[in-house]
């Protein structure tokens, strides 16, 4: 029978003849056998592409081949403040593990091996300078064998033994199997490593192909958006993960979030920190992936986080955040940051290019309401006047007063409806997406130049944007918006004052030189609907006109109520 190992060796075989050698009660391993077990687990070991089920698998051959009863490895860590990151251990029962507590921090013989890489051997742990001894609960050990295991030319972790089987000490030969264990573990880790570096490129490959897509079909909406940050969370392995985005009309926000994050939210943009940062680096045009890429050890979860920039070849559109807990730290300095900036460029294009299509059917809706109010005012409008200066010419020659009478309430009516179609006229121009209030009504006052033949002067008085907000902010545009329709439809004005002034109370006035009228036509003068207005609110509606020197209209409300800062 060859001695060589079965190149189609499955993972379960070697299990079982551990299991079968571990279980027998025949005395110890022979030589024959321990080299055949050694040879066994090196194609067992390089078989399994899970680094989990690597070292849980190298831990318990290397305890079978020296036949030690206890048998860990730990795992060195990156960062932290922590030596040790994970420790993996073969011989401890459940309950006692879970009586001893935490994992070992890597101290005493744990970190004589971690400052000193190379084979220990001791027969009795308690007598050497670096013992520690052992905490609570912890089973009695005296014999003791660590060995380092390399992987991409460096140490990845150690292996340790102890209490050797039949209560003697461990041997050179014992150690030299172990070494040799220990060369096979680390091409056996290096491949699970690389296998798993490549799962996670390919997380973070899909995540951004989901992403972009779905930028590409419903734009930034809070869905998507929230469906990106968990993408994110999940190809990161992390345990939270945002987006903040900038906005044209106000500071950065939060836009997703994916996982908890402790705290006020508002603490992930406030100045000074990452995303503040990171955002005035893309501002300077600077190169931000130095700082993009490089973990930070305290993030809002304990653990490390990383921000990374949503840029385009101009600036960032806002920064990716993921962050793990204390107790997974791990997972994020096994990160690659690459693979998250990169992410993030390609979510950042995307984004841009929505945003870049948002705006361009926007701006189509907008060129599309244009045409209908062009239309509305050059050609419905006129031909209702055409069709009301006739009737009116009509009713001078009518004798039977009834059916004047008919003709003159048919003309108002006309008159009523050619004063709604420009009201229409200008809604159609102020969208309901133009911006903050001060915005929408300088646009209104601009597009109030096609109907009046001139531009009326605007003027603001007071905090404007933050107190006329919500449905206030509404009804002084449509407040406005008849007012103006009122002056280009009576007044025949040579100019047009509006004066929007908010403190306690918000004011709206707008005055001509028009013709004017007489005060006792107001009731009658469609009016009625900004005094309701007015009066829902709590608030009033003063018309000072005098027939020939103009009007003025004063539509007064108080401030709603502010909530917050």
């Amino acid at each position: 029978m060859s001695d060589r190992p079965d190149p189609s060796l499955r993972r379960v075989d070697i299990d079982e003849r551990l299991d079968g050698l571990l279980g027998r009660t025949g005395g110890p391993l022979s030589e024959r056998e321990r080299m055949r077990l050694l040879l066994d687990a090196a194609v067992a070991t390089t078989s399994d592409l899970s680094l989990d089920g690597v070292l849980a698998r190298i831990v318990r051959l290397a305890g079978a081949i020296v036949e030690a009863r206890y048998a860990a490895l730990g795992v060195l860590a990156e960062g932290g403040d922590r030596p040790l990151r994970t420790f993996v251990h073969h011989g401890l029962a459940v309950s006692v593990a879970s009586d001893i507590g935490d994992a070992p921090h890597g101290l005493g013989l744990l970190g004589l091996l971690i400052d000193r890489p190379e084979p220990l051997r001791l027969h009795e742990i308690a007598e050497h300078p670096a013992s520690f001894g052992f905490p609570a609960h912890h089973p009695p050990m005296r014999s003791f064998l660590g060995v380092p295991v390399r992987s991409r030319g460096r140490v990845f972790g150690n292996l340790y033994l102890t209490e050797k089987a039949g209560g003697g000490e461990f041997t050179a030969e014992d150690e030299e199997m172990v070494v040799a264990l220990a060369a096979a573990a680390g091409v056996a880790i290096e491949n699970a490593r690389l296998y798993q570096e490549a799962r996670h490129r390919q997380h973070w490959l899909e995540a951004t192909a989901l992403g972009t897509s779905a930028l590409a079909g419903d734009g930034a909406t809070s869905e998507v958006l929230d469906a990106l940050a968990h993408r994110a969370m999940l190809a990161a392995d992390a345990d939270s993960a945002w987006l903040v985005l900038r906005s044209s009309h106000g500071p950065s926000r939060v836009a997703a979030l994916a996982g908890a994050l402790p705290g006020d939210l508002d603490d992930l943009t406030r100045p000074g920190t990452s995303t503040a940062q990171i955002l005035s680096e893309a501002d300077a045009e600077a190169d931000a992936g130095g700082l993009a890429g490089s973990l930070e050890p305290r993030g809002p979860l304990g653990g490390p986080q990383l921000v990374v920039p949503l840029r385009t070849d101009g600036a960032a559109l806002g920064v990716l955040g993921i962050a793990w807990a204390h107790e997974r730290a791990g997972a994020g300095h096994d990160l690659d940051p690459d693979l998250p900036r990169q992410h993030a460029h390609q979510l950042g294009l995307a984004l841009e290019v929505a945003r870049a299509r948002d705006n361009q059917q926007r701006l189509a809706v907008l060129e599309e309401r244009d045409r209908i109010a062009r239309d509305l005012h050059d050609v419905v409008i006129q031909r209702l006047f055409a069709v009301s200066l006739g009737l009116d010419s009509l009713t001078r020659r009518l004798e039977d007063p009834q059916t004047a009478g008919r003709v003159s309430r048919a003309v108002d009516e006309l008159d009523q409806t050619v004063k709604d179609i420009r009201r229409t006229i200008f809604a159609l121009n102020v969208p309901a997406h133009a911006g903050d209030v001060q915005s929408r009504i300088s646009l209104l006052v601009e597009r109030a130049r096609a109907t009046l033949k001139f531009r009326p002067s605007l003027t603001f008085e007071g905090p404007v944007r933050s107190v006329v907000v919500g449905e206030v902010a509404e009804d002084v545009l449509a407040v406005l918006a008849e007012a103006l329709s009122n002056a280009g439809r009576h007044a025949s004005a040579d100019t047009v004052e509006v004066t929007v002034a908010a403190g306690r109370q918000i004011c709206l006035t707008v005055t001509d030189d028009g013709a004017g009228f007489d005060d006792t036509r107001v009731a009658h003068s469609g009016l009625e609907n900004l005094r309701r207005r007015a009066e829902d609110r709590g608030g009033t509606l003063e018309v000072r006109s005098t027939p020939g020197r103009g009007t003025q209209v004063v539509w007064t409300v108080p401030a709603p109520p502010r909530h917050g800062r």
